[in-house]
């Protein structure tokens, strides 16, 4: 299992970036497939960017290609969500997913808010 801790949200101005954190502790982080999710207020939970096991391989969303980067250190263990070109509709709590098999572990998740 791993125990992941989202940070790095904030309120920011439409056209702004802010980075993610999600801190992973615990063993086999590198079995783990890493996946940023949010859930926008009153929506649901939807898919923002799936990142393989060694990170080769990121998929995004169509609605935040190319303007989100997300990135994972597998000897360090974070993993990162750069936010660049943010809109209104960016504004969610974002969270971060370890999957392996049928273990599936969440972060308590991190508030963006996107507003002038």
């Amino acid at each position: 299992q791993v125990q992941l801790v989202e940070s790095g949200g904030g309120l920011v101005q439409p056209g702004g970036s802010l980075r993610l954190l999600c801190a992973a502790s615990g063993s086999g982080f590198r079995f783990f497939a890493m996946d940023w999710y949010r859930q926008p207020p009153g929506k649901q939970r939807e898919l923002v960017a799936s990142i393989t096991t060694t990170g080769t391989t990121i998929n995004y969303a169509d609605s935040v290609k190319g303007r989100f980067t997300a990135s994972r250190d597998n000897a360090k263990k974070p993993v990162h969500l750069q936010m660049n070109s943010l809109k209104p509709e960016d504004t969610a709590v974002y969270y971060c997913n370890a999957r392996w098999g049928n273990i599936d572990c969440w972060g308590q998740g991190t508030q963006v808010t996107v507003s002038s």
